[in-house]
Formats: C-alpha cells, structure tokens, sequence
C-alpha cells in the first residue's frame, strides 16, 4: 500500500475514534448510533442508476464537508440531535475510510481514491 494512502487511512482511524469518543463524552446512545451507524450508505442508492450518478451521491454522503456543516449548526443553535447525528456521520466516514473504502470515481464503485476495493477482474 502507498504511504499517502496509508497515512489517509490512519487518518481516517483517528476521526472514528474522536467522534466515538465525543459521542460517549456528550452521552448520547450507543443503541441509536449502532442504529445509525450505516444509515449514510443509503448515498449508495445512485449506483442503480449508473456509475456517474452514484459516484456524485456517494462522494456528497461521504465526504467529510455535511457533517460539518451540520457540527457546527448544532453547537451554534445549542441543538443536541444535530451535533449527535454529525458525530455519527463522522464515524461512519472514519470507518469506510480506515477500511478502503474511499471517495469514488465515475469508473465503478471499486475504483477509489484509496485505490481499489473488491476483487480485480
């Protein structure tokens, strides 16, 4: 593995741990985080229209800029759910990308910026 992508997924590692750890630290649910944990994949659905499309949702659910966004509104407006739903936003990122599981290219879903995922044909 490249030692750009290495660092990247170590990277990404340390952003599952610190919203983990926040999330625990702000006392939030773990039920509701499980729960949700994986409910950012539905950025996925583009991929049954073709690959262009499902690299544009994919890439906007996966990309570190919503959750944001949505960090920042919720301790701005003092709003709970916003801040926690952010974090478990941020640890679902954090785990895709630790796992390989990168941002996507128009060529397939197993073409990533971490380079490829799933078996060579």
């Amino acid at each position: 593995m490249k030692l750009a992508i290495t660092f990247q997924r170590i990277e990404a590692m340390a952003v599952l741990l610190a919203s983990i750890y926040f999330y625990n630290h702000l006392h939030f649910d773990f039920l509701l985080f499980i729960l949700l944990l994986f409910s950012i994949d539905i950025f996925m659905l583009g991929y049954l229209i073709d690959n262009k499309v499902g690299a544009y949702t994919y890439n906007i659910g996966h990309s570190l800029i919503i959750p944001l966004i949505i960090l920042v509104a919720g301790v701005v407006s003092g709003n709970r759910i916003l801040v926690g739903f952010s974090l478990i936003w941020f640890a679902h990122i954090g785990l895709d990308r630790t796992l390989g599981y990168g941002l996507k290219f128009m060529t397939g879903f197993g073409n990533t910026h971490l380079g490829h995922i799933g078996k060579e044909k």
